[in-house]
């Protein structure tokens, strides 16, 4: 793959749009576990307004930061709006969790794949439902550098 630099400014402009216009993120993976960087990321959200509803089928009806965890995307009930699925699962469960967004979630906007996290035939599928897609990529660490 040939990445130009035009690449990295295109992305930089679609996080910051995400970063302002987000409210309300589905964390796929939040752990309860205050050590894991998934409760840390979940955390840094709710610090700059967004809620952050878990999903972990481990820990489904417990609370986590506050809210109510939800064993799937199919779970939540949809007067939530969810406007970003950020994921804390390992690659192979991207495609798995990307049509059951695309699939329950009518007011997604974004996908994000936290470091490590890539599945490019996932991501294009989201693309092809105007769904912006971000991967390998941590929102706390972007968040913060375009902030």
């Amino acid at each position: 793959m040939n990445i130009q630099l035009d690449d990295y400014a295109d992305e930089d402009d679609d996080m910051a749009r995400i970063m302002a216009t987000t409210r309300v993120v589905a964390m796929v993976g939040l752990s309860p576990n205050e050590a894991r960087p998934s409760w840390g990321v979940a955390r840094y959200l709710q610090a700059m307004g967004m809620r952050v509803i878990p999903v972990n089928a481990g820990h489904a009806g417990k609370t986590i930061l506050g809210e109510k965890t939800y064993a799937s995307l199919a779970d939540i009930p949809t007067s939530e709006h969810v406007d970003m699925v950020d994921i804390f699962r390992r690659p192979e469960a991207v495609s798995d969790i990307v049509d059951q967004a695309l699939q329950h979630l009518p007011k997604l906007r974004t996908i994000w794949c936290q470091l490590g996290v890539r599945d490019d035939r996932a991501a294009e599928k989201a693309r092809g439902h105007s769904i912006t897609v971000v991967q390998d990529r941590c929102p706390k660490i972007e968040f913060a550098r375009l902030a």
